[in-house]
């Protein structure tokens, strides 16, 4: 490894505890890393990966200048590095604004705290260990490693964090090679920090081996969303449908491609077909009423929306919809309202929010959210 990639750190005037070096180092080896290839620095250790990836553990993020940061994304070749920074403070927010800008990933504060966790080094925090969940009957050490890394993979990919999560797929992938699950996992990671090439590549892999895989071809279908070819993406959809009419989360993915393509009237046709199994679900009802009022009934649109908000959809959860959309925010609920909405019906659907199959490089236009995405799990933050 070149140290010239380096060359912007080592002039912090605090030196990084042998303490934090030490956690570095055992975050690093847990995620199947060589330590070998990693180098100490003033403010704690860094390493470049194979893939092109510079993982930067900082102890002290206030010791850290703007123009560092600047030097790091580029080695002495000129090839573009993938910055990710883990602290267990907090950046200042110009750093991570550049950090962010140059599509550089920031694992800070308690989600930090979070990674050392699972990984079992939460002693090193000062904190008492975790039990340990129970393992199977009869499963192979090995197999318990595989499903570790699997698990902390979802994990991190659920929270938007894909720099991770395909550092735990890949670890996984090595675990058992041609693990297809695993190579699946990679291409949504990879699309989801905009490396659609690669994510193709990945996705395509697994189509080979397993024409029928479904989650492949979802993966392949967001390829084609990231490239701005939507009409092929749909047609995606809509075989996949046609094989399987039951396939409630393709027929989402089918609606949010749909609406950004500006066909509602198609759109309206997908979530009437969700509705009539899911008639209480509140965000299916709103998106009817989106899809009613542009197709020319607005009143028809303004029931369907109070008959959301009466099912349980909150004004923060509409006013996230209303921008994701496009649309105006909603008018705020009057503080002494008397109508206050029923409580929400149980959820069997799950959370509207982008699935990490319909990531967007950077120069792909927002898309809404899909009624039936997966719900994060997101780790409480904490600021200094």
């Amino acid at each position: 490894m070149d140290s010239h990639v380096f060359n912007g750190l080592g002039r912090a005037t605090v030196v990084a505890s042998t303490s934090f070096v030490q956690l570095a180092s055992g975050l690093l080896e847990a995620m199947g890393q060589k330590l070998d290839a990693a180098k100490t620095i003033p403010e704690g250790m860094v390493l470049l990966t194979e893939d092109n990836f510079l993982y930067a553990f900082l102890e002290d993020p206030d010791e850290v200048s703007l123009d560092t940061v600047r030097r790091l994304f580029e080695n002495g070749d000129g090839t573009p590095l993938r910055l990710v920074v883990l602290t267990p403070g907090h950046l200042p927010l110009a750093i991570t604004a550049e950090i962010l800008q140059r599509s550089g990933t920031v694992v800070e504060g308690a989600r930090f705290e979070e990674l050392a966790r699972q990984l079992g080094l939460e002693s090193m925090l000062g904190e008492e260990p975790r039990p340990r969940p129970a393992a199977r009957p009869r499963q192979l050490p090995s197999t318990q490693q595989l499903d570790a890394a699997m698990g902390r993979a979802r994990t991190w990919l659920e929270w938007g964090v894909p720099a991770l999560s395909l550092r735990f797929y890949r670890q996984a992938g090595s675990l058992k090679p041609g693990f297809l699950p695993a190579k699946i996992g990679i291409g949504r990671s990879l699309l989801g920090l905009g490396l659609v090439d690669e994510a193709d590549r990945s996705f395509m892999e697994v189509i080979a081996l397993r024409p029928a895989d479904l989650d492949a071809w979802l993966g392949k279908a967001a390829v084609l969303g990231a490239r701005a070819r939507p009409k092929e993406e749909i047609e995606v959809y809509r075989a996949l449908l046609a094989e399987d009419d039951a396939r409630v989360e393709v027929r989402a993915h089918l609606v949010a491609a749909l609406v950004e393509l500006g066909d509602w009237t198609a759109a309206r046709v997908e979530v009437e077909a969700m509705l009539s199994g899911r008639p209480e679900d509140p965000q299916l009802r709103f998106l009817h009423s989106v899809t009613l009022a542009h197709t020319g009934e607005k009143d028809a649109g303004l029931q369907e929306r109070d008959e959301a908000r009466a099912l349980g959809l909150t004004y923060d959860r509409e006013a996230a919809l209303c921008q994701h959309l496009g649309l105006p925010a909603p008018v705020p609920p009057s503080p002494d309202a008397t109508n206050v909405p029923a409580p929400a019906a149980p959820r069997t659907a799950r959370r509207t929010t982008k699935s990490a199959h319909r990531s967007r490089s950077a120069k792909s236009p927002a898309r809404p959210p899909r009624p039936l995405a997966t719900k994060r799990r997101t780790p409480p933050r904490k600021r200094k």
